[in-house]
């Protein structure tokens, strides 16, 4: 069971439907059996904002994992939040030549992965990581995020 509360904050048009995201969030969900996530998305200005804040890091990215920490004995089931940015998913899958609704799926897949724990800091921690997202991304219909795209 997972309970999703879509955060929409974008002026980009084309952000998909709370279904989708649904869709893709329960594909991605391994170690948790019932989870809530908030999943907003933003523009690039919060984006950055966020980036700076939480990552020191400067200008806008794609997805922004913030895990919820449950204290020890107490029952909750927050997963997390994840912050998307619509324009830089928009321009990182014309970049590489992929369907945006695949790309929008795969940051979705890539952030709810970091919540329960993955991560691809060490190399054999992005492989283990890759090879969820490629298994996860598979059964929803859409081809590895990691291989050369050719069609938009």
């Amino acid at each position: 069971m997972l309970e999703i509360e879509l955060q929409n904050t974008s002026e980009a048009g084309e952000v998909p439907p709370p279904e989708l995201f649904r869709r893709w969030a329960v594909a991605a969900l391994l170690r948790r059996p019932r989870a809530e996530v908030v999943i907003r998305i933003v523009d690039r200005e919060e984006s950055a904002e966020l980036n700076q804040r939480y990552r020191h890091q400067s200008g806008p990215t794609n997805v922004l994992s913030f895990p919820f920490r449950v204290p020890q004995g107490v029952p909750n089931e927050l997963l997390g939040d994840l912050v998307i940015c619509a324009p830089v998913v928009r321009q990182e899958a014309e970049t590489q030549g992929k369907r945006v609704e695949a790309h929008w799926a795969h940051m979705t897949v890539h952030g709810l992965l970091h919540l329960q724990g993955f991560n691809h800091i060490e190399e054999d921690d992005a492989a283990i990581m890759e090879a969820e997202e490629i298994v996860i991304l598979e059964k929803l219909g859409f081809p590895s995020p990691y291989e050369e795209a050719t069609a938009a």
